[in-house]
């Protein structure tokens, strides 16, 4: 399994196009400078209502599935 973690700043408006389905996917950079793309859904348990704020860590599976997506 591979670790990832990242920062992340959104507001609620920002938040909401995703909410909304207009993106499906959100784009971040890791610490280590990868690029990640992530479901937009995976982020709805973390959602406030000033937006999503924090450090987070994205397990993924041997074939970069999505396993598990924690805030630090």
């Amino acid at each position: 399994m591979k670790r990832h973690r990242f920062q992340i700043n959104l507001t609620s408006q920002e938040y909401l196009h995703y909410y909304r389905g207009q993106a499906s996917a959100v784009i971040v950079q890791a610490d280590d400078g990868r690029t990640l793309q992530l479901p937009a859904n995976s982020l709805r348990p973390f959602v406030t209502a000033s937006g999503i704020s924090g450090r987070f860590e994205l397990t993924l599976d041997d074939r970069n599935k999505l396993v598990e997506l924690r805030r630090l």
